[in-house]
């Protein structure tokens, strides 16, 4: 029995009992039978006309109710009894948790505006910085000091150095843009992390390793075949060894080495450098959050670079870890599938030394 049913036969009982007490008190007062027939003919009636009106009129009123809140995709629990069937309670917990639902989308849409601002205040100062700089030395130049041939050509390379930034910014931007709306898509296939990584190296000779930081693959495996997007990894593990020689000391080490295991790889980015705080950790792959921001910007980046591996990754369904310890270094490492063919080389180890 519901408990609508239930509180129309306690009503209905209540109206016969009180139909029929007053019987008791008259002079002539009806024997025990008529009292009773009284009482159960009037319950009866009172039941009829209670359960009538609840059908007729409550439980219409709820089925309108029920479908106006289902217009807005509210689903609301019919009884076991029968799907016609609603209770109050029911309406209460679709429109709890309607309300619930909606606030969780109020409040994540304010944090989405918070990152838009956000967003913007950093966007323009980082774009500000290239253009002020290059608008500086034109019109330098423009004042006069064009007619200085040492000056000319000093101010002329400042300005192209600064407008080098700018388009590496925009297009940082582009690329980051294209990931998180899906225009790049991953495109997998079978490639092989240890000559990945040897190309990545050859990146960093001569002028582009100053620090004269020595570049290492450690490790037994010689072939190290994983199911990715061979471009993007490229970009991955080139923005992960291009950060660690920018935070390593003099004559330090980049140690990048993997761990083949039965379906997965996992590739380890190692420097020995200045190491990240732990209140950092955790922010270091949004867009532009710099950990020393002065000290970032002067060497170099646009401050994006975390930001589209993080997406890259994501796109191949996995993630970066980090480890570090301020004063020690940082760990970067990511897993990927492995190729479903191939096979894994004797033991090696590769070092380049870029002087």
């Amino acid at each position: 029995m519901t408990e609508k049913l239930k509180g129309v036969v306690l009503l209905s009982v209540a109206i016969g009992i009180g139909t029929t007490l007053p019987l008791s008190f008259f002079l002539n007062a009806p024997s025990f039978a008529t009292i009773a027939i009284t009482f159960v003919t009037t319950t009866a009636v009172a039941l009829a006309v209670s359960y009538f009106m609840l059908r007729t009129f409550f439980s219409r009123q709820l089925q309108d109710i029920r479908n106006s809140i289902e217009k807005l995709g509210i689903k609301v629990e019919s009884s076991e009894e029968s799907d016609n069937d609603i209770s109050i309670d029911a309406i209460h917990v679709a429109l709890s948790s309607y309300v619930e639902q909606k606030q969780r989308e109020i409040d994540q849409l304010k944090r989405l505006e918070a990152f838009r601002k956000e967003f913007i205040a950093d966007v323009s100062h980082e774009l500000k910085t290239p253009i002020f700089a290059a608008q500086g030395f034109v019109h330098t130049l423009l004042d006069g000091a064009i007619k200085e041939k040492d000056v000319r050509k000093k101010f002329l390379k400042k300005a192209a150095k600064s407008l080098d930034g700018l388009d590496m910014l925009v297009q940082d931007l582009l690329t980051l843009s294209h990931i998180e709306t899906g225009q790049i898509k991953m495109r997998l296939d079978d490639v092989d992390l240890y000559a990945l990584t040897e190309e990545v190296f050859e990146q960093f000779t001569g002028k582009h390793n100053k620090k004269d930081v020595l570049l290492r693959i450690d490790g037994r495996a010689r072939k190290v075949l994983v199911r990715a997007d061979r471009q993007r990894i490229f970009q991955v593990l080139t923005n992960f060894v291009s950060n660690a020689i920018k935070h390593s000391g003099e004559n330090s080490e980049v140690i990048v080495s993997f761990s083949v295991r039965r379906k997965s790889v996992v590739t380890y980015v190692k420097d020995f450098g200045e190491g990240i705080a732990a209140e950092h950790i955790n922010r270091i792959f949004e867009r532009f959050y710099r950990v020393d921001k002065s000290r970032s910007r002067e060497k170099g980046g646009t401050g994006l670079g975390l930001a589209i591996v993080k997406h890259i990754l994501e796109g191949h369904g996995t993630r970066t870890e980090v480890e570090s310890e301020p004063g020690k270094g940082s760990t970067f490492s990511f897993k990927l599938p492995r190729a479903r063919t191939g096979e894994y080389g004797i033991d090696t180890k590769q070092q380049t030394k870029t002087k």
